[in-house]
């Protein structure tokens, strides 16, 4: 018997056993990493890209910050809010940085992304994505944990900026930072897959920014990001109701503001449960939207 017969039954009669073979023959090819965890490694370096470009990190992750700092400066002398006349008053930056919250996480996700994704599909990245072996989810995974940090990063800058800068109260009570947990998890999760989603829409990088930007800027008018919500007409305020950005202010504000506001939102109430039921509902949206819309390459390129 040859020495690559009897090293061929050695290593059956290992295998037999359970034992891993040995020998003469090819090595075994090495496992290839699994969708989550390519997707996973492309987190690191989709922040980097993020964080190198100039304009993205102003437009989505400074401007919260500068917003707040505007409305502060510019409606301070008008007094603090008070909802009622034996209600608790805050001042105007505390009443607006929960809104500011949510934008950020719109700007962080849904803007950013679709504005991203489509540059990436016209500029032929996606098209030389698509000829490796790289999932359509492992990509996702990518984008929506950059979505995760840049928001992470995002919402603590602003809060230490209100905090320090401002002289805001944070809350202090844990039940207010568990709301703001969930709310800000759900939100920056819909933003982002919803984000995946509009980036279809756009035909080219330059018609990107013309087409989300208008809708993104609605959005916050309409939903209590810069103009108090109960004080916008009723039809707008159910028109908002079909959004998430609505349900995401009203969520941050629930954690940020004392019981008293409750009585500005559109019921009279914070609702928390049906925030997380419109937000979990977007969120599945987004995610069958993307998944069925999503393309390397546009059908019509």
């Amino acid at each position: 018997m040859s020495t690559v017969d009897t090293a061929t039954a050695a290593n059956a009669r290992r295998a037999r056993r359970g034992i891993r073979p040995t020998g003469t023959g090819t090595p075994p090819a090495a496992a290839r990493p699994g969708r989550i965890a390519v997707g996973a490694s492309r987190i690191g370096y989709e922040v980097r890209s993020y964080f190198r470009s100039p304009d993205a990190v102003f437009f989505t992750f400074l401007f919260p910050v500068i917003m707040l700092g505007i409305f502060t400066a510019a409606f301070s002398a008008s007094g603090e809010i008070q909802p009622g006349p034996n209600a608790e008053s805050i001042s105007v930056g505390a009443y607006y940085l929960p809104g500011m919250l949510a934008a950020g996480m719109l700007l962080s996700g849904v803007q950013n992304l679709a504005i991203d994704i489509a540059t990436e599909r016209s500029n032929g990245t996606l098209k030389r994505l698509g000829g490796t072996p790289l999932s359509p989810v492992s990509y996702f995974i990518g984008k929506i944990g950059q979505v995760f940090v840049t928001g992470v990063l995002q919402a603590a800058l602003l809060l230490l900026v209100a905090s320090t800068l401002y002289g805001i109260a944070l809350p202090t009570e844990p039940e207010a930072w568990m709301t703001f947990a969930w709310v800000f998890v759900l939100g920056v999760a819909t933003s982002a897959l919803l984000g995946i989603a509009l980036s279809a829409l756009p035909r080219s990088s330059r018609s990107a920014t013309a087409v989300v930007i208008p809708i993104v800027l609605v959005l916050q008018f309409i939903s209590g990001v810069y103009l108090q919500f109960n004080e916008l007409p009723e039809w707008m305020q159910n028109i908002a109701s079909l959004f998430p950005l609505k349900w995401m202010a009203q969520g941050m504000r629930a954690a940020f503001l004392p019981d008293d506001f409750a009585v500005l939102e559109q019921y009279e109430a914070w609702d928390l449960g049906w925030v997380a039921v419109a937000l979990l509902t977007w969120l599945v949206v987004g995610l069958v939207i993307s998944r069925l819309t999503f393309r390397w390459i546009r059908r019509d390129a």
